[in-house]
């Protein structure tokens, strides 16, 4: 697959673990992950008041889908994040870098008032091309 991330000189550089746009030649399947949330697959929540670790956890239930559907998180090029608290963001970052390489997925960050559940505190859907 020919994942590219771009970079144009007209736009800010990010201050992320995201590109500013992401171009795909593609042959495949598109699979588009529902919002993951910090949920265990026991159903417990990890990180309960704890951003880092609510992220991982989320990042590894994305991992596992896109795993599920034969592809990995470099096959990912574009997600959407819902957090509680935008302070968290450089937190959210030092974890998504973990499990994000270049070329960069897309990204959009929000701040929402309430998520599905008053434990979470992050909820991630991602939208991947699997070739």
């Amino acid at each position: 697959m020919g994942k590219k991330q771009l970079t144009s000189t007209a736009l800010h550089a990010p201050n992320g673990v995201f590109s500013q746009a992401t171009t795909i030649e593609a042959t495949g399947r598109l699979v588009f992950v529902s919002g993951m949330t910090a949920r265990r697959p026991d159903g417990s929540i990890a990180g309960v008041g704890d951003i880092s670790e609510q992220t991982r956890q989320v990042c590894e239930n994305v991992q596992s889908a896109v795993r599920e559907a034969g592809g990995t998180l470099d096959d990912v090029c574009r997600v959407d994040v819902y957090v509680r608290n935008m302070e968290d963001f450089a937190k959210i970052h030092v974890v998504r870098a973990q499990y994000f390489s270049e070329p960069l997925p897309a990204s959009t960050m929000v701040e929402v008032s309430k998520l599905a559940h008053p434990d979470y505190l992050i909820e991630i859907n991602a939208i991947a091309v699997i070739p």
